[in-house]
């Protein structure tokens, strides 16, 4: 009984080890708090940057066809909520299912910061 009553306390030992060590192994890369590139920031515009970014990403979802608000398919509709997207980009709840390079991030962010223009 004693033998049992140890293996058991080692064996909660072992699990308990384990699942803190997987949970520490499994935390996402924080994102690099580095000065935005001015050089990046002039040559963001909708039609070249923001507009194929927000196509291969958002689209599918956040489209008359997707059914997810707010619907993003014209500059119109993203340009009213910048703000709102890039919020929900740079805290990686969007897009759900992938993810944007920190590039895509800091176009999105100079596109907004710039004044959200249709260039």
């Amino acid at each position: 009984m004693k033998n049992n009553f140890r293996f058991r306390n080692h064996f909660l030992l072992l699990l308990v080890t384990i699942l803190f060590t997987a949970c520490l192994t499994n935390v996402e890369e924080p994102l690099d708090e580095k000065p935005i590139n001015n050089d990046l920031c002039e040559t963001v515009s909708y039609s070249l940057t923001i507009k194929p970014i927000i196509d291969a990403n958002c689209i599918q979802c956040h489209s008359t066809n997707g059914g997810q608000f707010p619907n993003l398919n014209s500059y119109a509709a993203l340009s009213s909520k910048a703000n709102s997207v890039l919020s929900e980009v740079q805290s990686r709840r969007m897009p759900i299912g992938g993810t944007l390079t920190t590039d895509e991030i800091a176009a999105i962010k100079c596109w907004v910061n710039s004044g959200a223009l249709n260039n």
